[in-house]
């Protein structure tokens, strides 16, 4: 378990819900959008969404309990402000990609008659 993750299990569910709804209202004031425009986008009303970015919301508690209860408060870490990679991350990320690029052998191109 990361140590980012342990700040949580200190919190009361209440505070976690504080911050999960403090998180959603920065992102979608980042993606330039007021609340009505997010509501409609997620399908759910604009007082529920604000609601939920002041912290209250019985489906935002559930998750909370559940993850307590499954001991995976640690995901909750994605909520903060810039996840940061490990150095490892960054280093099979680099592996993944492409280093060149391939000739089609599969369809031949004709000779030119220059």
């Amino acid at each position: 378990m990361s140590d980012k993750g342990n700040i949580y299990y200190g919190e009361t569910d209440a505070a976690i819900l504080q911050r999960m709804g403090r998180a959603l209202k920065k992102m979608r004031l980042e993606a330039n959008l007021k609340q009505e425009e997010l509501a409609e986008a997620a399908g759910i009303n604009r007082s529920t969404l604000s609601q939920i970015e002041n912290g209250s919301g019985t489906t935002l508690l559930t998750l909370v309990q559940l993850l307590r209860a499954l001991n995976r408060l640690e995901l909750l870490a994605d909520f903060d402000d810039k996840p940061e990679l490990s150095p490892m991350q960054v280093a099979e990320a680099e592996l993944k990609m492409r280093k060149r690029v391939r000739k089609d052998t599969t369809n031949p191109t004709e000779e030119s008659e220059w």
